[in-house]
C-alpha cells in the first residue's frame, strides 16, 4: 500500500503535516490508522493557512513541479491531509516512488 493514488489528471498524496518543525522537508513515510502517509515538516505555524501553503510548496519542490500544480483537497484543519498534484500520473508516481 502506498501513500499516493493515481487519478486521471495526476495523483493524490496522503500527507501528515508537522508544522513549526525545526528542520523543514520530507521526513519519510509514517503509518496511520487511515494508511501510510508522507510526513512533511514545515517551519510555518498552523495559522491562517500558512502551514498548508508551505506543505504544498514543499511537495511541489520535491516533485519538481510548479507550486500551482499542488492543492489541498482535504484536511485543512487537520495534520492528516490529502493533496492533489496535477500532471502526468505515471511520471508523478515514479517521482513519488523515488522520494
Amino acid at each position: 500500500m502506498t501513500f499516493w493514488r493515481v487519478v486521471p489528471n495526476g495523483v493524490t498524496v496522503m500527507v501528515k503535516a508537522h508544522p513549526r518543525a525545526r528542520r523543514p522537508g520530507l521526513a519519510g513515510v509514517q503509518d496511520s490508522l487511515s494508511g501510510p502517509r508522507l510526513k512533511i515538516a514545515v517551519t510555518d505555524a498552523a495559522e491562517d493557512g500558512k502551514a498548508n501553503r508551505a506543505v504544498c510548496a514543499t511537495l511541489a519542490e520535491a516533485l519538481g513541479c510548479p507550486k500551482s500544480a499542488v492543492e489541498l483537497v482535504a484536511g485543512a484543519t487537520s495534520r492528516e491531509k490529502v493533496l492533489a498534484v496535477t500532471g502526468d500520473p505515471l511520471e508523478l508516481a515514479e517521482r513519488l516512488k523515488n522520494l
